[in-house]
């Protein structure tokens, strides 16, 4: 499986310092960058930046702080682990990416999805009632933005273009663009219809729930006649020198942000019980190296990925405890993964 790519992705979660209490924001920013060059070091494909607006995560603008990566990196993809498309202009999408792209050689990518937050409806002033409409239409002007210039478009969520050119053009690989779903039928046959690789957000539960999402993403593609474009899953998970210490670290910092989180929309607070379940039939990926790599490589196999995406960062635990897991995902993780698939192959 040589063309399996092993990514992480952070939203900039707001963490503690050694005495507990919370980083100011730009602290966090700088500390997401040593991070982002760690990984780059280890060997990680791709690292990629949630967009939200919100107290809890630091990461408003992703392009920005992907630039400052791009500028003390070598290899590493750069892009996002979901732009919100819904509520952004795809046209200054494209040319932040397209911005990207160049300052970086090449390696920019972008992941396009609606969020699983809300927060910026209203702060950039669109209707939530409108939130397919707005979805489907900015989707189909930023693909025609990275494969039809200069392009003609109308819609009712913009102004139209006609025969216009956008800058700066892309570089003569393009803009490699993922569809983010979170569990919907119509976004999984939405990424084959504009034959683009998809990333399932997979946060809870069994992740072979999502089988069925996948056969339909194959089927969908077999209707056209055409080879899909790759899959990916994201994951949150967190890697320490023993099963126990991570499952200690995760576990208060996963706490902070599913209960302030779950305040917010209803839900009963979390439990270490709940927790656990997580961790060893869930979607929560914590560990020491081997156990891990065997649950990485199990989903691997069993939705028949070429990318495995894990959100390193993990509600308020530390940077200290983030580089730790960085370096031994890139080092130890990634190598068993791969050791382990090659045997069952």
């Amino acid at each position: 499986m040589s063309d399996l790519e092993f990514a992480l992705d952070t939203f900039g979660d707001v963490t503690r310092d050694a005495g507990g209490a919370l980083l100011p924001h730009d602290q966090v920013i700088r500390n997401l960058i040593a991070e982002a060059v760690l990984a780059d070091e280890v060997g990680v494909d791709y690292f990629g930046l949630g967009e939200h607006h919100r107290d809890d995560f630091a990461v408003s603008a992703p392009e920005i702080v992907l630039a400052a990566i791009a500028g003390q990196t070598k290899r590493i993809r750069l892009g996002t682990a979901v732009t919100v498309l819904s509520t952004d202009d795809p046209v200054r999408v494209y040319e932040r990416f397209a911005t990207l792209d160049a300052l970086s050689g090449g390696r920019a990518e972008v992941i396009l999805g609606r969020g699983s937050f809300t927060e910026s409806y209203p702060l950039f002033g669109y209707d939530l009632r409108d939130y397919e409409q707005l979805f489907e239409e900015k989707l189909d002007l930023f693909w025609h933005l990275t494969n039809q210039q200069p392009v003609t478009w109308s819609g009712k969520t913009r102004a139209s273009l006609t025969k216009t050119q956008v800058y700066p053009p892309l570089g003569p690989n393009g803009l490699k663009t993922w569809i983010g779903v979170g569990g919907s039928p119509e976004s999984v046959v939405r990424a084959v219809r504009y034959d683009l690789p998809m990333m399932l957000a997979i946060i809870g539960g069994n992740p072979r729930r999502f089988r069925p999402f996948v056969q339909l993403y194959r089927d969908a593609y077999d209707q056209i006649g055409k080879a899909p474009k790759g899959l990916g899953v994201h994951s949150p998970g967190l890697i320490a020198a023993t099963d126990a210490e991570a499952q200690d670290i995760a576990f208060e910092g996963y706490r902070a942000l599913r209960d302030r989180i779950g305040r917010e929309r209803g839900w009963p607070p979390t439990s270490a019980d709940e927790f656990r379940q997580e961790v060893e039939v869930g979607s929560m990926y914590v560990g020491a190296p081997l156990t891990v790599a065997r649950k990485i490589a199990s989903t691997i196999k069993a939705l028949g990925l070429q990318r495995f995406e894990m959100k390193y960062s993990m509600g308020t635990a530390s940077h200290e405890a983030l580089m730790t897991s960085i370096g031994l995902y890139g080092r130890e993780v990634v190598p068993l993964v791969r050791e382990l698939l090659a045997k069952s192959s």
